[in-house]
């Protein structure tokens, strides 16, 4: 038979088997990896709904983040909470959620009344516009919240 190679073998019914269980393994954990990478907003609305014990109210929490972030890398954010850090009045944690980064949950920081300001300092990594949330949970059982839209430019989770 001319044109065929003599040193190729049919394949065998188990290097089929396997190669077909490769392939199944691989595009399942292909869909896992995806799925995975993007979160939605309903979690980070979870994650809120588990840390504030009654829902919270808008007010004594700040914000500060550029409204356009050129490089979701890196995107400098301020939180502050209006508050007098006294042992009878004090926060106690502030929590920061991103709504579509693959891991919602950014920040979760507790505090003392030996702070003298309720505040927190950090960069972060934002995967695309979102709205970012910053729930704070005060001595005193209230629950106060501020959010705020970032519109980025150049994703920060491989975006």
């Amino acid at each position: 038979m001319a044109g065929r190679d003599e040193s190729a073998k049919p394949l065998g019914r188990r290097a089929v088997m396997l190669g077909a269980a490769a392939a199944g393994l691989s595009a399942a954990g292909s869909r896992l990896l995806v799925e995975a990478a993007f979160a939605y907003p309903f979690e980070a609305a979870k994650m809120v709904e588990a840390f504030a014990k009654n829902p919270p109210k808008d007010g004594k929490v700040t914000i500060r983040v550029p409204e356009i972030a050129e490089n979701g890398n890196t995107v400098p954010i301020t939180i502050l909470v209006d508050s007098p850090m006294t042992e009878a009045d004090h926060v106690k944690t502030i929590l920061l959620v991103a709504e579509n980064n693959p891991a919602p949950g950014v920040i979760r920081a507790d505090l003392t009344p030996l702070m003298a300001q309720a505040s927190l300092q950090f960069r972060m990594r934002l995967s695309q516009t979102q709205t970012i949330i910053a729930v704070a949970a005060l001595s005193d059982g209230s629950f106060w919240r501020a959010e705020k839209l970032v519109k980025v430019t150049i994703g920060g989770c491989g975006g």
